[in-house]
């Protein structure tokens, strides 16, 4: 079972040193806005689910995250007043819940909505149950994400996103062909291509990893 989602935010927040300077919410206090977000979202019957550096977590180790980043209508938010917006563009909204960071999906972005309605189910946090990207989502908003963020020049964040799909891929069986026939709807020809090469070299990286794997078993 995964730890629940305060506690995952608070050593997000512990852990990164830039925030030793500063005074952090309790554990109390964390855990206490995360269930205040996730009781609003369930009382108000809001449709959502929950991705990014939590959700991973549900599925693989050794990922830090401050934030919680969550797929929903426009309209949705709006039965939301208690999110306080900071930050808005056509397809993502950074906001506030009390002292939560909450960072926005929205399902305008027809893939977003598609992994909404098609690659979510329910995942235990301690001792919540929240709607939460699957594998294949998860694997989805890396993948079209990844373009944008070398574009940007991001280069840190895209570096973490690649190794998010490498622990995916490590540890599940994903029908890789499947996924990029989906995003080939969604990306630019060349944003679609220049992924293909990053997963090619992903790919490589396991096999070599594999690899090693069976010289070590063929040594002991």
């Amino acid at each position: 079972m995964t730890a629940a989602i305060g506690e995952i935010i608070r050593n997000g927040n512990v852990f990164d040193v830039k925030n030793w300077s500063m005074t952090m919410p309790t554990a109390d206090e964390f855990f206490q806005a995360v269930d205040a977000l996730f009781n609003t979202l369930s009382e108000r019957e809001i449709d959502y689910v929950l991705v990014g550096g939590i959700a991973l977590l549900s599925y693989v180790e050794g990922r830090n995250t401050q934030d919680i980043d969550l797929i929903l209508g426009r309209t949705a938010l709006d039965a939301l007043p208690e999110i306080t917006v900071r930050d808005e563009n056509k397809n993502f909204i950074r906001g506030a819940f009390e002292r939560l960071q909450v960072d926005i999906l929205l399902t305008q972005n027809d893939l977003f909505r598609l992994v909404l309605e098609q690659f979510s189910t329910e995942r235990q946090f301690g001792e919540r149950t929240i709607c939460c990207a699957t594998v294949e989502g998860l694997f989805l908003l890396k993948c079209y994400a990844l373009p944008s963020l070398y574009r940007q020049g991001d280069f840190g964040r895209a570096s973490i996103y690649e190794n998010d799909l490498l622990l995916l891929l490590l540890k599940y069986s994903i029908d890789i062909d499947n996924l990029f026939a989906i995003l080939s709807k969604h990306l630019l020809a060349t944003d679609l291509a220049e992924v293909e090469t990053i997963m090619g070299e992903i790919q490589g990286r396991i096999r070599r990893f594999k690899l090693q794997q069976q010289n070590l078993e063929k040594d002991s």
